[in-house]
């Protein structure tokens, strides 16, 4: 399985964000799944593309040329796609998943895992989308979905293609729920 993650090009300020991204990473590397990610070799990106390869992971990154041309590529992985521009890499990395998570990060990642989720709920695919809810990282992003369906704007079935994951036991469980079907 693809596993398309997206996370921060830094650690963030919670040691628990680096634990929980090397747990992932090596999970991923020993389970023979491939990560897909955004290529750098900074922060979480980072932390997690060097804990698949450790394991004998395969790792695909996928980086616009102009954050490539900053150096920030991964030197250690097994594939590096370029893009010409972020709406390219997204759409790519979205080509590439079976299964989408979302890792802490900045307003990149939530704008990435937000597009999985809208092209979920518009019938685009039919992949899980996971909030890897790290300390409750993501417990406001919920409030606002949540507000966003009380107020109609937003069907409570639509969410459903949305999962909360706490821990590496729940991403595994909704992987496997999802390989099933």
């Amino acid at each position: 399985m693809n596993i398309t993650v997206y996370l921060g090009s830094n650690e963030g300020k919670d040691p628990e964000f680096r634990k929980r991204t090397a747990e992932l990473g090596d999970w991923i590397g020993k389970s023979g799944h491939t990560l897909v990610y955004g290529g750098a070799r900074w922060g979480l990106m980072g932390v997690l593309a060097d804990h698949v390869t450790e394991h004998g992971g395969r790792v695909v990154g996928v980086i616009p040329h102009f954050i490539a041309d900053r150096g920030v590529t991964h030197p250690g992985i097994t594939l590096l796609e370029y893009a010409d521009t972020m709406s390219e890499r997204k759409a790519r990395m979205l080509e590439l998943g079976d299964a989408y998570i979302a890792m802490p990060g900045g307003p990149g990642t939530l704008e990435e895992i937000i597009e999985a989720i809208s092209l979920a709920r518009l019938g685009q695919h039919k992949k899980p989308c996971m909030l890897y809810d790290i300390n409750g990282y993501y417990a406001e992003l919920r409030s606002v979905f949540d507000k966003m369906i009380a107020y109609g704007f937003l069907k409570e079935q639509d969410m459903n293609c949305v999962r909360y994951v706490h821990d590496l036991d729940e991403v595994r469980a909704v992987l496997e729920e999802h390989s099933g079907q």
